[in-house]
């Protein structure tokens, strides 16, 4: 493993990382208060599980082919972006249609937000640049690890710890959407809102040069 001086401020420096509100953690956040706690953790986990491909994508050494091959680098990006948008337009639709189910109650909302949430995070090629810039600068080539294995157990713990950060959000956001849930129509304006984050994220995600 990297010596101490190196693991501390990656430590610190994930951490850091970690909490600062980013796309994963909005998207968490959005699919608690469309669908509720559940798919919240849901979506959470899959995510986490998504991103064990970036992971594994760095320790092969194969995001360079994102900066090698800037066309596919582009593509995997758009298409990530549409599906985003793709799940946020689909929850604004069924927003504005009558509600046929009881109030509150989204069938099958929990395995629906874990299937978009690892589609979503394996379809972010921005995942994987991370993984590749920041990695290495903690990576020893001296260490008796070799250089691949320390990728892996360096991106388990960056995973790990950004997936307690969505988990944070979830849970706080599951508390203050409680009680509003017991409306049809504070659900709908949920369902409305967690809509509109994902068409916002996937246009971010779009429409970023890098």
């Amino acid at each position: 493993m990297p010596p101490i001086e190196l693991l501390i401020p990656f430590f610190i420096t994930t951490a850091v990382f970690a909490y600062i509100p980013g796309p994963a953690m909005l998207y968490a956040t959005a699919q608690t208060i469309a669908r509720g706690r559940k798919a919240g953790l849901m979506a959470s986990l899959g995510i986490h599980l998504g991103c064990y491909a970036h992971v594994a994508a760095a320790a092969a050494g194969l995001s360079i082919l994102f900066h090698a091959v800037p066309w596919l680098y582009m593509a995997v990006k758009l298409a990530g972006a549409a599906y985003l948008v793709w799940l946020g337009v689909s929850l604004l639709r069924g927003a504005s249609a009558k509600a046929t189910v009881e109030p509150g109650v989204l069938p099958r909302s929990g395995r629906r937000a874990f299937i978009d949430s690892m589609t979503v995070e394996i379809l972010n090629p921005k995942t994987a640049i991370f993984f590749m810039a920041f990695l290495p600068q903690f990576i020893d080539a001296s260490a008796s690890f070799p250089v691949w294995l320390q990728f892996v157990i360096l991106g388990t713990i960056v995973n790990l710890m950004f997936s307690s950060a969505d988990i944070v959000c979830v849970l706080l956001a599951g508390v203050l959407i409680g009680r509003l849930r017991q409306s049809g129509s504070a659900q709908r304006l949920m369902q409305r809102l967690g809509g509109t984050v994902l068409v916002g994220l996937g246009a971010n995600l779009a429409l970023q040069r890098t």
